[in-house]
């Protein structure tokens, strides 16, 4: 099973995840970061983490979810592979990097390249408003669920 665990803040996270989970079929479970418990994630065979980038690094709702589930986790998972997609403003390689440097830990292996959809919000009103991701980035993110998910049933990861 592929467990795609994410948070949304404006939208646009949570549109990513639902579309990485249709793209990648029945095996796949989509589990809010907040309701993300480490037992349940013992069952997955592979990752997906989604998240905005807020002040250049994961949202905090993200950053709770791996800290409640690091110590639970190590040592338990190592090598299931892994991939990532970012909300962001501008950039969203803080958040990117601080959660590679946290499931290093987990000895978790990389199979695919980051995935960030910059959204261009950049004044504090757009910034707070609701996030529509274009339809060719929602592809992206099908195709990236689609990727692991079938990576995953034919044993490639």
């Amino acid at each position: 099973m592929l467990a795609i665990v994410w948070h949304s803040r404006t939208g646009a996270a949570q549109a990513m995840a639902e579309a990485a989970h249709g793209g990648a079929g029945a095996d796949a479970q989509l589990i809010a970061a907040a309701e993300a418990e480490p037992e349940a994630l013992l069952q997955a065979a592979g990752f997906l983490f989604i998240c905005p980038e807020n002040l250049g690094s994961m949202s905090g709702a993200m950053k709770e979810f791996f800290d409640r589930s690091y110590y639970p986790l190590l040592g338990r998972i190592e090598g299931r592979p892994y991939a990532t997609a970012i909300a962001a403003g501008s950039d969203g390689r803080g958040a990117q990097a601080q959660i590679d440097r946290i499931v290093t830990g987990w000895r978790l292996r990389r199979v695919a390249e980051p995935l960030i959809v910059n959204l261009g919000a950049q004044s504090p009103q757009a910034i707070l408003a609701a996030k529509t991701v274009a339809p060719d980035r929602l592809q992206q993110c099908r195709e990236l669920g689609a990727a692991l998910g079938e990576g995953l049933r034919l044993g490639i990861f």
